[in-house]
């Protein structure tokens, strides 16, 4: 059996950005849906046949908060050097999860390739007072992949062109990286995958058309390279080589609790009494394919949607003072309709509840309100929720 401490999370970026292990990872669930369709006919009692099409997956993850921005540049393709990335940064990065998987009697069994994942939503989410705060992802795909026996390890590898049309690259030397094994459901094609990134694009390279693959000298080459290019290679192999696919991270925090946040409504008003905080960011995704093929050929983000959402126990009408722009000590009235908006929330996270350290941020500007709720149960305190929306983010290690 697998267990959960021998199941190593791996991220590859598919534009720019090296590969790194997810760190503090709490669950990762996947849902494929294959997409058959059944064939029947009228005149005849039962099936003729199936028809497959693009099959849809969903991929869903939960992460502890512990301060660093490594897996934010993933997710948004960016350069370990990138401090601050806003929403747009997310709209057509890509990437692979891979989860490499080990038994209690430490025999590696194989490898479950998530490729392409695009990011559909994430949440950041503060549940009370005492809680620890979490990241959750939601990704959408189309494929999942098993790599077992004879191909189990996924081995990911890039190459930076120097100068010339035509570019050898040796892939593999057998020891610290491993040779790639003949993918069985090609003939004669032992590569799984090979891109070019160029000036900020990355583009799926075509066996024999953009480049060739020699078995036996383990030399790939690629038809038409500029200097300055980046190749990405992934093959499967028996063995792991020298490769190692998860590196315990012991020196951010383990995990970040409520009590490390402050909480900020506009530039200077520090929230208060608070109980909940949740930022929901949704990207209403849409793919497009087209007549004579069965992959997904352009991708794009339709809108995106900021909704903030802060808990507290009524006791005063300070954010509503905030949102009607009025001074609480001399101001008898909040109309609601009067509410102001272009306000802005800051969720600054720091070291240690002292806050002398600061770690992070995210950072939602343009809000306006749009609804307000109160909560009355019998023997416990009123409680009421102030729900915001907006379309801009930032997530920043800058403060």
């Amino acid at each position: 059996m697998i267990h959960s401490s021998y199941y190593r999370p791996r991220y590859y970026p598919y534009n720019s950005g090296a590969s790194a292990e997810i760190d503090r990872l709490q669950n990762l669930s996947a849902t494929l849906t294959i997409n058959r369709d059944k064939i029947k006919e009228i005149g005849r009692d039962g099936m003729i046949d199936w028809r497959l099409k693009i099959p849809s997956l969903r991929v869903s993850a939960t992460q502890l908060e512990y301060g660093g921005l490594e897996f934010w540049r993933k997710l948004a393709n960016k350069a370990d050097s990138v401090v601050t990335l806003s929403l747009n940064d997310f709209k057509t990065a890509m990437g692979d999860i891979a989860g490499y998987k080990t038994d209690d009697a430490g025999t590696f069994l194989g490898t479950i390739w998530y490729p392409k994942l695009r990011l559909s939503s994430f949440n950041i989410n503060i549940g009370d007072p005492q809680a620890i705060i979490e990241r959750s992802f939601e990704f959408a795909g189309e494929d999942e992949i098993i790599l077992l026996n004879n191909n189990k390890y996924l081995i990911q590898r890039s190459f930076s062109v120097g100068t010339g049309s035509n570019t050898a690259i040796t892939i593999s030397d057998g020891s610290t990286y491993p040779h790639p094994v003949l993918d069985p459901d090609n003939s004669a094609s032992y590569l799984l995958r090979v891109v070019r990134e160029r000036a900020g694009v990355t583009t799926d390279l075509v066996y024999t058309t953009d480049y060739t693959y020699n078995n036996s000298t383990h030399i790939a080459t690629i038809v038409t390279t500029t200097a300055g290019d980046i190749i990405k290679v992934f093959w499967s192999a028996t063995t792991a080589g020298t490769q190692t696919f998860f590196t315990n991270n012991d020196t951010d925090a383990a995990a970040l609790l409520a009590d490390q946040a402050s909480i900020y409504l506009e530039s200077a008003n520090y929230v208060y009494k608070l109980q909940t905080v949740s930022i929901a960011v949704n990207f209403d995704r849409t793919d497009y394919y087209e007549i004579g093929s069965n992959t997904v050929i352009q991708r794009g983000v339709r809108n995106k949607t900021v909704t903030v959402t802060l808990g507290r126990i009524l006791e005063a009408y300070t954010i509503e003072e905030i949102l009607r722009n009025v001074n609480g000590a001399s101001w008898g009235k909040i109309d609601t309709r009067k509410f102001n908006d272009n306000f802005a929330l800051v969720v600054k996270l720091y070291n240690s509840n002292a806050k002398t350290s600061f770690l992070m941020k995210y950072h939602i500007t343009n809000l306006a309100p749009t609804s307000m709720e109160d909560g009355v149960t019998l023997d416990d305190y009123v409680t009421r929720n102030a729900t915001l929306e907006s379309e801009d983010m930032i997530i920043s290690t800058v403060e």
